[in-house]
């Protein structure tokens, strides 16, 4: 899966808000270049809640390395919760030594939110396309029934 081609599946989930900075917007220059997904039918970037999906292409400070640095190379990164991370992976949601952060079409703890229940792809391909489009249903689903938990 492309970049593109994850922001097309996300956009067609009924009231996602894309948030994408570039320079010259209020959002932290490290953030330029990714794109941070939220239940938001309103329009509104949320206050008081994360996106439920991110795409970013470059390492951020204090997180170990997935190797953003290399050409072409993003991860996509879901909130999928602690259920679906346990289903995926076959253990509580943890931080493992062991894990390889930079593998690629490989679904694999989140580098720093992984006990949040945070899943991650590096590159993802034809091995991850289909638990990727079912991790973002999840995480969207989880998502928008907070929303109307709060909203209502």
């Amino acid at each position: 899966m492309t970049i593109d081609e994850i922001k097309d599946f996300i956009a067609d989930l009924d009231g996602v808000l894309t948030l994408s900075p570039t320079a010259g917007d209020p959002w932290p220059a490290i953030s330029h270049g990714d794109s941070f997904f939220y239940y938001s039918p309103d329009g509104a970037v949320p206050t008081n809640t994360q996106p439920f999906a991110t795409i970013v292409t470059k390492d951020y400070p204090n997180e170990p390395s997935s190797g953003l640095d290399r050409p072409n190379t993003f991860r996509v990164n879901i909130a999928a919760g602690k259920e679906a991370f346990t289903d995926r992976l076959g253990h509580a949601p943890r931080h493992t030594a062991d894990v390889d952060y930079t593998i690629t079409d490989t679904v694999i703890p989140h580098p720093t939110y992984a006990t949040a229940g945070w899943l991650s792809v590096v590159n993802p391909g034809p091995h991850t396309d289909g638990p990727i489009r079912e991790l973002l249903q999840i995480a969207y689903q989880r998502a928008r029934s907070r929303y109307e938990r709060h909203a209502g």
